[in-house]
């Protein structure tokens, strides 16, 4: 009884009285606003699609293979950079990545043909795709496994953020311009970003504390080998192959199969970014106050659900379109914010930087390998033709997500079993 008394204390403070001091407010706005000028970069592409592939004359597998090129090339950085995470301040490693993905998203913005655009887009994701694991190693440094549900609420509200003014208003500038004036908007918005980041943040160095002796390409190697890790990465990857399949051809099948306008396109995306703003936090306070893993779950069947009937919709009213779109957000999102607050809790401080890193690469490769593989399902026989196949896409996605609530239950016990020996 007496082993008892001191595990029951913890149970009985609420979560969400654990409040935030006024730097974490700061560091989670500051990762929050890097994260939306990131994933803004990524995420346009899909509104973006429709135009992009009119104006180059693009086919759907040249199309997935511009946003594979993405993915890909920030997978193999990451790895590149993982045995080096873990060995330098954490707000240096944020700064040189980030000046490199400005320099890459100008590049993209001065593409005038479809090669150009591929090596822009492999230059950007270069040092893109590893800003999310140095800020998920940030985040996991900072705050304790009980604040980061939260956390991770307000990081992924960058997504929604993206949605709600970044995605319409790139769409804007791009029917007013071209489909090139967005990324020159993001160059702007990501440099003052930096500005406040270097201004604002305070180095990131508890973890150079711990004397790791092993070099970078062995620090790499050691974290690979941990088998609990690697169930975490597998998790990732589940996720990824699911989440990334459809996505880039979202804005081409509202517009050739739902027959939504361009001019709508904005709107549709606004109503969808608006509704991730109210679900976030509540998902992230859930995530904090339930079990994980039960969380995930539902928002996997759900997610499944809608994913079946919406691939499968013949032209309908946008009001119908918009409340699909709402829904299969709630499901996406509620299944990112537990399952990376699951995976952010498996490493060791020392692992930490080197395992987001591979997780983060994991993440982007098996992104950039599921948009190619959809981009070889999907079929259009004409530039105003409607996609084809699109429904196949969303059978492989339920599948794999599937298979994604048993790798997340996995991680889940890894998890529990770690908090219990350490209480212990």
């Amino acid at each position: 009884m007496e082993k008892t008394i001191p595990l029951e204390k913890p149970a009985q403070v609420k979560p969400e009285k654990i409040k935030f001091t006024p730097y974490q407010v700061t560091v989670i706005v500051l990762l929050a606003l890097t994260q939306f000028s990131v994933v803004l970069d990524f995420m346009v592409m899909s509104p973006l699609g429709d135009m992009l592939m009119k104006s180059m004359s693009l086919t759907p597998t040249q199309f997935g293979l511009v946003v594979s090129a993405y993915g890909i090339s920030a997978g193999i950085s990451g790895l590149l950079t993982a045995g080096f995470a873990d060995k330098f301040d954490r707000k240096k490693l944020l700064q040189f990545f980030y000046v490199g993905f400005i320099l890459g998203t100008l590049f993209c913005g001065l593409a005038t043909n479809y090669p150009m655009l591929i090596a822009a887009r492999i230059v950007t994701g270069i040092f893109g795709g590893v800003i999310g694991s140095i800020s998920m190693a940030i985040v996991a440094d900072i705050f304790p496994l009980q604040q980061r549900g939260r956390v991770m609420g307000f990081m992924q509200m960058g997504f929604g953020a993206s949605q709600v003014l970044g995605i319409p208003i790139s769409l804007y500038i791009a029917n007013a311009w071209d489909w090139k004036a967005p990324f020159i908007m993001i160059v702007g918005f990501a440099t003052i970003i930096l500005v406040a980041i270097t201004l604002k943040l305070k180095p990131v160095i508890q973890h150079l504390d711990i004397k790791n002796e092993r070099n970078a390409l062995n620090h790499l190697l050691h974290t690979i080998k941990q088998r609990h890790y690697r169930t975490g990465f597998l998790a990732t990857a589940l996720l990824s192959l699911g989440g990334f399949m459809m996505m880039p051809w979202g804005s081409a099948f509202a517009v050739n199969n739902l027959h939504v306008s361009q001019e709508q396109l904005p709107l549709l995306f606004m109503v969808g970014g608006v509704s991730t703003l109210f679900i976030m936090p509540l998902v992230g306070r859930f995530s904090d106050k339930i079990d994980k893993n039960l969380l995930f779950a539902i928002a996997s069947i759900w997610m499944i659900a809608v994913v079946l009937v919406y691939t499968n919709l013949t032209p309908v009213p946008l009001w119908v379109v918009m409340i699909f779109n709402v829904l299969m957000m709630i499901g996406i999102m509620s299944r990112m914010v537990p399952s990376m607050a699951l995976v952010s809790a498996l490493p060791e401080m020392h692992d930490r930087g080197a395992f987001m890193s591979i997780n983060s690469s994991l993440q982007q490769i098996a992104g950039g390998l599921a948009a190619g593989v959809g981009g070889m399902i999907v079929v259009q026989k004409d530039k105003f033709s409607p996609l084809e196949h699109y429904n196949t896409l969303g059978i492989v996605v339920s599948v794999l997500s599937l298979f994604g609530i048993y790798a997340v239950f996995r991680v889940s016990k890894m998890v529990k079993a770690k908090a219990a020996a350490t209480a212990n």
